[in-house]
């Protein structure tokens, strides 16, 4: 049985769990314009059409955690982005929390990806895709979460792997209670963007190839740049060419990476 962990609970968030849906980000869309609020969790034991960033589909194989999150009046629209390093974080946390140590790897080796994303050793475990919208004059965020928790996808953009794969021997029943408390701890962290500047330190105290050259790919160019951390707005600052570079929407990959799919 899934539940909530008690801090969770005890913060006011609701849980929903079924067993099959097209898509737990989009039920929850619905519900939010027809009214739903609050924090409210939707976790489902198979996707039928699972998505992922840019419109791509999210392999969604039974045995993973497909779960979304529904926040009501989150925090100013400008503040709203944070959400990605909000929620990476807590991914992080909570693999933390159930990781044995020297049964698992080490807490080194999980961190978290520019923008939204969970790779443990070098590979990528965890996604998260944000839906915004508006009700009313309420605005909602939906944020969706797929954790390789039992198995991961071949030929994916960025090479794939799962918890149990690297020792984390969990299930989604073990998993999610530690996820919803860590997603309280960190909301409450948060402070609906106030604690942005504690969130920003925590991550890039755990972010993958900071100080490294990558691909960085936008919706209209790829280059190769050296990334240098966010900034206070949660923009990713790199080097290139021997000059400084905002950027504030695309993806990043190793050099090494070859583009074969658009699965995940």
């Amino acid at each position: 049985m899934i539940s909530l962990g008690e801090r969770a609970a005890q913060s006011g968030f609701r849980l929903n769990h079924v067993e099959s849906v097209a898509s737990t980000s989009s039920e929850l869309m619905k519900d939010a314009l027809a009214g739903a609020s609050g924090h409210q969790w939707l976790v489902a034991d198979e996707q039928l059409d699972g998505k992922g960033r840019r419109g791509r589909h999210w392999n969604s194989p039974k045995g993973n955690l497909f779960a979304s999150l529904l926040l009501s009046d989150p925090a100013p629209s400008e503040k709203v982005a944070q959400l990605s390093f909000v929620l990476a974080l807590a991914l992080r946390d909570a693999v933390v929390a159930i990781n044995e140590p020297g049964v698992g790897p080490l807490d080194d080796d999980i961190e978290v990806k520019w923008p939204n994303d969970l790779i443990i050793c070098d590979k990528k475990c965890a996604g998260l895709l944000l839906e915004g919208g508006m009700r009313d004059r309420s605005r909602f965020v939906v944020i969706g979460i797929g954790v390789n928790t039992a198995s991961h996808p071949d030929k994916t953009n960025h090479p794939a792997g799962n918890l149990n794969e690297w020792g984390i021997h969990t299930s989604v029943e073990h998993f999610f209670p530690y996820l919803s408390d860590a997603v309280a701890l960190r909301l409450e962290q948060w402070a609906m963007g106030q604690g942005f500047s504690t969130i920003r330190q925590d991550w890039l105290a755990h972010a993958y190839k900071v100080g490294q050259n990558m691909r960085i790919n936008t919706s209209t160019e790829s280059f190769v740049a050296r990334l240098d951390g966010v900034d206070a707005t949660g923009n990713l600052l790199v080097d290139y060419m021997g000059r400084p570079r905002t950027i504030t929407a695309g993806e990043i990959f190793p050099l090494e990476m070859k583009f074969e799919s658009n699965n995940k």
